[in-house]
């Protein structure tokens, strides 16, 4: 009767590994698309500061380009002082050389402050990509374990139930039928361990004749408040 108990403890602890696997295997894959979904949105902030960038240093290109296209026009202007013939027309180019010139002031005034934010959208961007460098090798490393994990599952299963396989051929039919119908009420934990006159399963105390009984090891007991299969442990030992 000892060993078909040790073959119960057995082939629980091989049945939750089972589980403890299946588990994994379930769970790794959506872990690993979080940790896409992570690398892909802080690619998609560094492309955002990429794109600010671009746009405030074609802004204050174009700008640029206008300012000097506006000065040229200005030179133009002023060249035309010379060849005007009456008073109202001086005046008429001097106001608008004036215009031409207050226009001009403000637009260095805007390419100074579009020079000032093509600055700091740059260096905002560089921080940025260092970031998304030491993200990228973060996002890797742990991709890579993920993936090692859910790839050695297999094996990890396929040597799980050779093992319950085997166990199972070694136990009795009704002691094996038992056991499935206490594992069907009792969330894969059909066995449990007792000390000190407590069911570890149900947490319950248990008759101190039947604890007695379990340490003589002589026959199969069940817990008479919950009905797993119990067993008596020393605390010093490895417990379920």
């Amino acid at each position: 009767m000892k060993k078909q108990l040790a073959q119960l403890i057995e082939l629980q602890k091989v049945e939750l590994e089972i589980n403890k696997a299946n588990l994994k295997c379930q769970n790794l894959p959506k872990e690993i698309e979080k940790l896409e979904e992570a690398f892909a949105a802080f690619q998609s902030e560094v492309e955002g500061n990429r794109a600010a960038f671009e746009d405030v240093r074609k802004a204050h290109r174009e700008k640029e380009e206008k300012l000097k296209a506006s000065q040229e026009a200005l030179k133009r202007t002023k060249t035309r002082l010379s060849e005007v013939k009456t008073n109202k027309e001086y005046q008429s180019v001097l106001k608008e050389i004036e215009t031409a010139e207050s226009k001009s002031g403000e637009a260095e005034d805007q390419i100074i402050l579009l020079l000032e934010a093509v600055d700091a959208a740059k260096e905002s961007l560089k921080i940025k990509e260092k970031e998304l460098e030491s993200f990228k090798q973060s996002y890797e490393d742990k991709k890579k374990k993920l993936e090692a994990e859910l790839s050695s599952l297999d094996g990890v299963l396929a040597s799980c139930r050779q093992k319950s396989k085997a166990l199972k051929g070694h136990l009795t039919a009704d002691l094996l039928k038992r056991y499935e119908a206490i594992k069907k009420l009792h969330n894969n934990h059909p066995v449990a361990a007792v000390w000190k006159e407590v069911c570890e399963g149900c947490h319950m105390n248990i008759p101190p004749q039947l604890y007695i009984e379990l340490q003589k090891a002589e026959e199969l007991h069940v817990c008479p408040n919950c009905n797993r299969v119990i067993y008596w442990y020393d605390q010093n030992k490895e417990k379920i």
